[in-house]
């Protein structure tokens, strides 16, 4: 147990580190200081650098599928409220869901550039994309959704728009707050589930 936490106490500083400062600036030495650790630890964890941040990237994910996308039907819980706790963890809310906004971009530009990142990129994205099919998928088995078209089809595309909408958040576009985009991807869902968009916007509280 010790040894899980330093390890994952470490890439949580190897995160924050990248997301304020970008992963080119990060250096293990920084990391250290920041995990309260020694740099011979981070190097018992971590062989190079680049491996550092790698796994850094894909914790920062994992946190995001095990701890924000996970719903758990069999207690009762509402696909619906499920569905709106996906959409909202999607999207940069302040705090950590921004961070790992940051840290997204950051992996998107690396791979643009680094053709060795991009399975890496791809893996993410691949388990984005069963996570938010599952989300729908628990829906329509509980009643509460009606069966999409393709479900493949429509969990990419959600994605595609929370991408794309994310970005411009992330970007404080003038003309698209937080809100706007949930209600845009909200329109999405209403038009493919057949399911009422205010009544999935008043699952969660107003973004700010």
């Amino acid at each position: 147990m010790a040894e899980r936490d330093a390890r994952e106490r470490i890439l949580e500083a190897a995160c924050d580190l990248i997301a304020a400062d970008g992963i080119d600036d990060v250096r293990i030495a920084r990391v250290a200081m920041r995990a309260g650790a020694s740099t011979a630890l981070v190097h018992h964890y971590f062989s190079t650098r680049e491996e550092l941040l790698e796994q850094a990237l894909l914790h920062s994910f994992e946190q995001v599928g095990e701890e924000r996308f996970a719903v758990d039907h069999d207690a009762g819980g509402s696909a619906l409220a499920g569905l709106a706790l996906a959409i909202d963890e999607c999207l940069p809310v302040p705090g950590r869901a921004e961070r790992d906004w940051v840290l997204w971009v950051e992996l998107w530009l690396r791979a643009a550039r680094e053709p060795e990142l991009r399975p890496l990129a791809a893996q993410l994205y691949e388990r984005y994309r069963e996570w938010m099919a599952g989300v729908i998928e628990a829906g329509v088995k509980s009643g509460e959704f009606s069966a999409p078209a393709e479900l493949d089809g429509l969990a990419d595309r959600a994605m595609a728009l929370l991408d794309g909408l994310g970005l411009r958040a992330l970007l404080r576009d003038p003309n698209l707050d937080l809100d706007r985009a949930r209600g845009l991807v909200a329109d999405l869902f209403a038009a493919e589930l057949g399911i009422d968009r205010n009544e999935l916007l008043a699952q969660r509280p107003a973004l700010g």
